[in-house]
């Protein structure tokens, strides 16, 4: 039985055949509005249930954060017989996802072209690790060497020269691409219903990434002949980083020409009023690094709880600096119903998030199916046994 509800993609099938994090994120999303997603696994299954921790072997903690609301089956695309099932899937899906090489792809008869001569109307989706014209189409690609060739991992050096590069420490590439692949597949589908036409879609992690960075690093390279001179100050110097209170860390974030007064004068820093950094934006940017070690100066002489209270009477931009351990006893997230506990057939009771976005009509899915055991749906699906 479809796990399928009431939902924005109720009625849409997508037959998912990608592993570890970027394509299955990006399905999940999907199923979560609603999308009947149909998780094809080799009967190895995705390597990423085997990432610890995990309470069973198979079911590890990340895979269960990237696989709600979809059903697994188990195909060895080796054979003749389950790649012609996997067809007979494709013959009635709307959109299928892979993250297996076009060359693999085009040998198991699974070429976007070949798979739309039988169904018309499926949209096909890569989601791969560099775009296909260009030369780094057949490296293999995994997010800490998308991080590296992105300038991602540079940024650390472009903070402070004596900085070797660093890896974010969040698979960020994966993840945004999940996102983009998400909204991609949406608005390919969009394209389908107003105009009957289905399509191929690409999705590549490094330009994802490149493009999602450059949104401000551009910075004076936008205007040059030759780009040379990226990088965004205000996100680069040194300074900006949580300040140190009385008794523990906080960030405090005039922004606007009126709360940086307001800052200074509830500090009683009234000689600052007329300074060109606080009057004039222009001045203020060119010296943000200034500015902020003002702010690191002041901020131990109150708690953090002092800081927040001063700040919300002043209106000043300003939060405290949380672990991911405090964030189960987040009063807004908890009063969003952020976390979620759910039960599984095999794992017990898990902790999961609510779906983030709000649709006032079709609401993401309340009733959280729990990720799948490797060919958990075989039955349902294939009509054969669920693979030992």
């Amino acid at each position: 039985m479809s796990i399928n509800k009431d939902g924005l993609l109720a009625g849409v099938r997508v037959i998912d055949m990608t592993s570890v994090v970027f394509g299955p994120l990006a399905t999940q999303m999907l199923g979560d509005l609603g999308a009947d997603v149909i998780k094809v696994e080799s009967p190895e299954g995705d390597m990423l249930r085997q990432v610890q921790p995990a309470r069973t072997p198979g079911m590890g903690a990340a895979f269960l954060g990237t696989n709600r609301n979809k059903r697994s089956i188990t195909l060895d695309l080796k054979t003749e017989a389950d790649r012609a099932d996997l067809l007979d899937l494709l013959d009635d899906a709307d959109v299928f996802v892979s993250s297996i090489r076009p060359a693999a792809l085009a040998r198991l008869s699974l070429a976007p072209e070949t798979l739309r001569e039988r169904n018309p109307g499926l949209i096909t989706v890569a989601a791969v690790g560099f775009g296909s014209d260009g030369p780094y189409r057949d490296k293999p690609a995994y997010d800490d060497s998308v991080q590296s060739v992105s300038g991602m991992a540079g940024l650390a050096t472009m903070c402070n020269p004596d900085n070797p590069p660093a890896y974010t420490p969040t698979i960020i590439a994966d993840k945004l691409g999940g996102v983009t692949a998400a909204y991609a597949i949406m608005a390919a589908l969009y394209h389908r219903e107003r105009t009957g036409q289905a399509q191929h879609v690409e999705v590549p992690m490094f330009e994802t990434l490149a493009a999602f960075l450059l949104v401000e690093h551009m910075a004076e390279a936008t205007f040059e002949s030759e780009p040379q001179s990226f990088g965004y100050q205000r996100m680069l110097v040194p300074h900006r980083r949580p300040v140190k209170t009385a008794d523990g860390y906080i960030t405090i974030l005039p922004y606007s020409n009126a709360q940086w007064a307001r800052f200074f004068k509830a500090v009683g820093r009234s000689d600052m009023l007329d300074h060109p950094w606080v009057t004039n934006m222009n001045e203020r940017s060119r010296n943000i690094g200034g500015v902020y070690d003002m702010v690191a100066q002041i901020a131990p002489s109150r708690t953090t709880a002092q800081w927040l209270e001063l700040t919300e009477q002043t209106d000043i931009p300003a939060m405290p600096v949380r672990m991911l351990a405090d964030l189960p006893q987040d009063p807004h997230l908890a009063a969003t119903g952020f976390f979620q506990q759910i039960d599984h057939p095999t794992e017990g009771h898990i902790w999961t998030t609510k779906p983030p976005i709000r649709f006032s009509a079709t609401p993401a899915r309340h009733d959280i199916a729990p990720p799948p055991a490797l060919g958990e749906h075989n039955p349902d699906i294939l009509n054969r046994p669920k693979p030992e």
